[in-house]
């Protein structure tokens, strides 16, 4: 079960305090998307806004989760306010778990980072990355970027290797230690997500299918659960601590994943996925499908998401699942 977290640093709650007045001074009160997309929305003080539930504010932990068959079923999913999907490799993905509201025992396993992941990353500030490793031209653009970096050679205490897989399936990191090791992690601040009542219209939907070259996700609509049951290959997703990720909201964005200029130690290309521009995406809530748009000018700027006449188009409140869906390309 998740921890509540220890003693906080000096000054944090005071400054979030400051910054949720001074948000609601330039934006007001509604928690909408301005127009032009590249300003955050309001977050009412004590709300977080990740997930649109009541949290304190505390740093970002991002995690980079292996999701082979090899490596299910993960731990703490269930626990993370965002998870992004990613295509790496041969087509399969890998999951970057943002956690600030809640902090499980142990996360993982833990696999290595991608480039993709510094621009995904920039508007959360200054987050912690807990990762396994990189590839070695990747390591000046990772520790150049406003990441505080946490790998098992730079905080052994924050990792376990679990003696139940064989590696590199078997790597865990704890998160209270791992933000111990990351002192200028930044707070959660908005990154554009907006929630509350569900928009208009949108289309019955209870499953959704989503495919990548080498993975195929299924979501299924949970009326008990509240949120969607997540299927990867035919099996369901499920979590080795008991908490079974049921995302409130998922997003399929559809993105540009094309080459970039680093391979993996078997000389095969890694792909970049754009998530800075425009384009389209479904939003799946309270069983229902809604079409939107995504834009993303400034690359040091959160996503707006918003029905296809521009208006702001709210996510139900809880953990948020968004599909980095190819369009096309590698």
């Amino acid at each position: 079960m998740p921890r509540a977290r220890g003693p906080r640093r000096p000054g944090r709650t005071l400054t979030a305090l400051l910054c949720a007045v001074a948000a609601t001074a330039l934006y007001g009160c509604t928690g909408t998307v301005p127009p032009d997309a590249s300003r955050t929305p309001a977050v009412p003080a004590g709300v977080s806004p990740l997930t649109g539930l009541p949290a304190t504010p505390g740093p970002v932990l991002a995690v980079k989760i292996d999701n082979v068959a090899a490596a299910r079923p993960q731990t703490g999913l269930g626990a993370a306010d965002l998870v992004y999907v990613e295509q790496v490799e041969g087509g399969v993905t890998r999951l970057l778990a943002v956690y600030s509201s809640r902090l499980p025992e142990r996360v993982g396993p833990v696999r290595s980072a991608r480039e993709s992941d510094v621009s995904l990353l920039r508007p959360f500030g200054r987050p912690a990355l807990a990762y396994s490793g990189a590839q070695t031209a990747l390591d000046p653009l990772l520790r150049a970027a406003s990441l505080d970096l946490v790998t098992e050679a730079s905080a052994p205490a924050a990792f376990r290797r679990s003696p139940d897989r064989p590696a590199p399936h078997n790597l865990y990191v704890r998160p209270r230690a791992a933000l111990a090791a990351a002192p200028d992690a930044t707070d959660v601040r908005p990154v554009g997500l907006v929630f509350g009542a569900a928009p208009a219209g949108g289309t019955a939907r209870t499953t959704e299918t989503v495919r990548f070259p080498a993975a195929r996700y299924a979501f299924t609509w949970s009326a008990a659960d509240r949120g969607w049951r997540i299927a990867l290959d035919g099996r369901p997703v499920t979590s080795a601590d008991g908490a079974r990720p049921v995302p409130a909201t998922v997003v399929v964005q559809r993105v540009t994943v094309r080459a970039s200029a680093f391979h993996d130690v078997n000389g095969a290309v890694s792909p970049y996925t754009e998530t800075t521009g425009s384009g389209t995406a479904l939003v799946l809530r309270d069983g229902r499908a809604h079409e939107a748009r995504w834009s993303r000018p400034d690359p040091a700027g959160g996503t707006a998401f918003t029905t296809p006449d521009g208006r702001p188009l709210a996510f139900a409140p809880g953990q948020v699942w968004i599909v980095l869906a190819p369009n096309g390309g590698i």
